[in-house]
């Protein structure tokens, strides 16, 4: 829930903002798996290490840059649909990565804790709730929140804005280059979590 009021609070000197895919939960190989039934339904080609770059990044963005880098005419936002709903009958395959709900865990008691994603704010909920954390946060900025996507800081910003604290005292934990870039420009201390776990990757053999 958002604070009536959003000064920053003086007194607060620590506040946490954690990423959801990839950081919190291990939903990046649900998330590629179904990219390849879409990719292989309009014909683009989206190799694995490219995914990976592109994490943080909103569906309907990475399908308009794909369709703009290939010369493809689908609408991206149809493609964006589609894929959401895809996940969304899969999320049940997406575990929890217990390095980092650890961290998150600590957090929470020494001070205030967000979620801040470039999910839609319908699978970031129904993610937080299938790992068992949608409780844990009583602050949520998807990628409908802001104008603006990672690597701009306007989602954190606004995650610091509804816990009414200083960007200065809030720690991101991050697993991607754009998130972390954002972290910096919003004026925050990144955490990057990807040495924390080994990083499952979707094979040829085991992407059905």
């Amino acid at each position: 829930m958002e604070p009536t009021k959003n000064r920053p609070q003086p007194d607060v000197t620590t506040a946490a903002i954690f990423d959801l895919d990839g950081t919190l939960a291990d939903t990046m190989p649900v998330h590629y798996r179904v990219w390849i039934d879409i990719a292989a339904r309009y014909g683009i080609d989206f190799p694995e290490d490219t995914f990976y770059s592109m994490g943080g990044i909103p569906t309907a963005k990475i399908a308009a840059r794909l369709a703009a880098e290939q010369g493809l005419t689908f609408d991206p936002v149809a493609v964006a649909r589609e894929k959401e709903q895809l996940v969304l009958q899969r999320v049940g395959e997406v575990l929890a990565i217990p390095a980092v709900v650890e961290i998150a865990r600590r957090c929470r008691v020494a001070g205030p804790i967000a979620v801040a994603s470039g999910g839609s704010r319908t699978m970031v909920e129904r993610t937080l709730r299938q790992i068992g954390l949608y409780d844990w946060f009583p602050v949520i900025v998807t990628a409908e929140d802001t104008a603006h996507h990672k690597p701009d800081p306007d989602v954190f910003l606004e995650a610091a804005r509804r816990m009414s604290v200083h960007p200065s005292v809030c720690t991101v934990y991050e697993d991607t280059d754009i998130g972390l870039e954002a972290a910096r420009r919003a004026g925050m201390r990144g955490v990057d979590v990807r040495p924390l776990y080994a990083q499952r990757r979707v094979t040829p053999l085991d992407a059905a």
